[in-house]
């Protein structure tokens, strides 16, 4: 009784082992193509939404009522010395410091300012004051409330 003793693989189980693990590590790489489209979104948002809690914080800081002022040049917003200065304001592809020179890594982001009066919870003498940052198709809106509690 002779017994052959075979040992390796077949040349289409060769060729199968193949393309299953082709077929396998394609489906792997376009799952890490697919996270990394996405990877960079949760980033861009942290940024815009540092950018504008620094500038409701810096509008909130301001005075209430409002007093005449200097016109500012450019972006800058060293001469706002009162809420209403605010109003409008908006840069295109760029995030400038309050002396209006552009912050270079913060390129191709857009700011714009909305202060209105508004009530809030009854009180009439308040402002909401709206501030969006946009960047790459995406925005950020964060809204924000001041009351004249000083009088």
């Amino acid at each position: 009784m002779r017994v052959d003793m075979q040992r390796g693989f077949t040349l289409i189980e060769m060729i199968l082992a193949i393309v299953v693990i082709g077929l396998s590590l394609a489906m792997v790489l376009l799952a890490f193509t697919q996270v990394g489209k996405s990877s960079a979104s949760p980033l861009l948002r942290k940024q815009m939404l540092s950018i504008a809690e620094e500038m409701l914080e810096e509008i909130s800081a301001k005075p209430f009522a409002a007093a005449p002022n200097p016109a500012p040049t450019g972006c800058a917003r060293d001469t706002f010395n009162d809420l209403a200065d605010y109003k409008g304001y908006a840069t295109s592809n760029r995030v400038c410091a309050s002396d209006g020179t552009a912050i270079p890594a913060l390129n191709g982001y857009s700011v714009a300012v909305q202060v209105a009066p508004g009530t809030l919870a009854g009180v009439t003498a308040a402002q909401r004051i709206q501030v969006t940052v946009s960047t790459q198709g995406e925005s950020l809106v964060l809204v924000g409330w001041r009351t004249d509690y000083g009088n």
